[in-house]
């Protein structure tokens, strides 16, 4: 059971919010205040820590620095208000993993902590997750090497990069990699796992929305792309992706715009593509469920990861 806390001064929200996830299956515990989470962080040792961006004490990016400092690789989603939203996309570039937008839409928040839990940033069960180490990867074997020569020899361009190989070899590690090696290094990273996103909130996830454009949309949403703008945006098990947001994602690379759903402004982006995958894309591709269009644009240069048996170090 992945354990989650909360940290927001208003009491009824927290309540709210337990009850929901503790639904979900989640153990929560709540902290109404800096001072007050530095404390469960290190007593309860939360799998991820759901805060809001203004406490009493501190604000919620002192959360983040401390989480970052003393128990990394637990992820941090920033709870905000719209008028905030440049603070939270800030954040995110210092290390948070995602934020969203108050008043918070339940099935929003599953996803996103979902997304988290699962998309590899974690190794090791409850307790004290630490983000993968590079010697996961970059161990001494011909393979592991391999790996990292051709991920610098990729990074300096803009090329869209497919990488392949089973769960849990470091796929998400290799991509980080690309990025942390690229001229986009300073700018975003932000990694979307296609696997847990439902589908038909891939789109708002993807491209963002308007309020009222549908059912749930409380308020105005960024999508990933323009949170990614200038930086990589990384899209594990693509080949999860229903053939409609294939379509549009297409659209994206090709224009290199976004619009979000129930927009008629298109908003220009400039990010660089990395996608992952566990299944065999060229035999999808054979029976009809992945364009092979969008194929050939992801897979512009290709990485294959070997499972870790595989590589003796």
């Amino acid at each position: 059971m992945s354990k989650v806390l909360i940290v927001d001064d208003d009491v009824t929200f927290c309540l709210m919010l337990e009850t929901f996830l503790q639904k979900q299956g989640f153990e929560v515990q709540q902290s109404f205040s800096y001072s007050e989470a530095i404390k469960k962080i290190k007593s309860f040792e939360p799998d991820i820590i759901l805060t809001d961006l203004r406490l009493p004490d501190k604000d919620g990016l002192e959360v983040l620095h401390y989480t970052l400092r003393e128990a990394a690789g637990v992820p941090v989603i920033l709870m905000t208000g719209y008028a905030d939203i440049r603070t939270a996309v800030k954040a995110m570039k210092l290390g948070a993993f995602d934020y969203v937008a108050k008043p918070v839409n339940p099935d929003e928040i599953i996803v996103t902590i979902n997304r988290a839990l699962s998309q590899g940033m974690l190794v090791g069960g409850s307790g004290s997750p630490q983000l993968v180490n590079s010697f996961f990867v970059e161990g001494k074997s011909d393979e592991a090497q391999k790996i990292i020569e051709h991920a610098g020899l990729v990074a300096p361009t803009d090329m869209s990069v497919l990488i392949m190989g089973e769960s849990g070899t470091g796929k998400e590690y290799v991509a980080r990699k690309i990025h942390q090696l690229s001229t986009r290094s300073g700018q975003p990273f932000v990694a979307i796992d296609c696997g847990a996103l439902p589908r038909d909130l891939a789109g708002s996830e993807f491209f963002g929305h308007l309020k009222g454009s549908f059912t749930g949309a409380i308020a105005d949403k960024q999508g990933q792309f323009e949170a990614a703008n200038g930086g990589t945006i990384f899209l594990d098990e693509i080949g999860n992706l229903s053939y409609d947001i294939q379509i549009q994602l297409l659209r994206v690379i090709q224009e290199r715009k976004v619009r979000r759903i129930g927009s008629t402004s298109e908003i220009p982006i400039d990010v660089r593509i990395i996608t992952a995958t566990n299944e065999d894309l060229k035999k999808s591709v054979n029976t009809g469920d992945f364009r092979e269009d969008l194929y050939h644009r992801i897979n512009e240069f290709a990485i294959q990861v070997p499972p870790l048996r595989e590589r003796p170090d």
